[in-house]
């Protein structure tokens, strides 16, 4: 069970968040605050997995948050769930230790699949931000801008491609199977397939 602590400061957003992520029955929101404060007194003494944070929020905003978590607890993972497209906002947060940085008009999923990936271990960013660090070599320019595909779901891809299972690609790229299962959920939608076999025949024609 991922345990999760989320901070909003729109108390409808937040439970709506809440609900969401519940639906996943690997999720368990364990505390929701609605400014920054109560979130980092309770990160204080009770063990979370994920931090969710807006980034403007009263008492303590999102960047002040981060700087105290991270001064007592270096290790923490954190998401900033936002609404600003802003360069510099995005910078700031990273830059003080934020793990992941989604924003809040991005596709349900890529929450979703962003927290497991932040709690296996995986450095995630939001795909609109950094794109194909570490890309493989030969995948065309134009297809980078057309699908924005990250650098896991390439390899993903690969994998899928030479034929492998969820549960062998998870155990190849130490991800879990409900990880895996995420991913091909939004390479289906970005890449607009919806079978295995038409994934691998775009994975063909685009030199994947």
């Amino acid at each position: 069970m991922i345990k999760i602590a989320l901070a909003d400061d729109h108390k409808m957003f937040a439970r709506g968040i809440k609900g969401l992520l519940e639906e996943e029955e690997d999720f368990k929101v364990i505390a929701l605050f609605h400014n920054g404060k109560d979130l980092v007194e309770f990160v204080k003494k009770k063990s979370v997995d994920i931090i969710i944070t807006d980034m403007n929020m009263p008492k303590m905003d999102g960047m002040n948050v981060i700087s105290s978590i991270k001064d007592f607890a270096p290790h923490a993972k954190i998401i900033v769930l936002s609404m600003y497209d802003d360069q510099v906002i995005y910078d700031k947060a990273v830059k003080s230790g934020a793990n992941a940085y989604v924003l809040k008009g991005s596709d349900p999923d890529e929450l979703i699949y962003t927290i497991r990936e932040v709690f296996e271990g995986a450095y995630v960013l939001d795909y609109k931000k950094v794109l194909f660090q570490n890309e493989p070599d030969g995948y065309p320019d134009h297809f980078k801008e057309k699908f924005k595909l990250s650098r896991r779901e390439l390899e993903i891809i690969k994998l899928i491609k030479d034929g492998k299972m969820n549960k062998e690609i998870a155990d190849d790229l130490s991800l879990s199977q409900h990880t895996v299962e995420a991913h091909r959920k939004k390479i289906h939608a970005k890449l607009g397939v919806s079978t295995a076999v038409e994934l691998v025949k775009k994975a063909i024609e685009m030199n994947i």
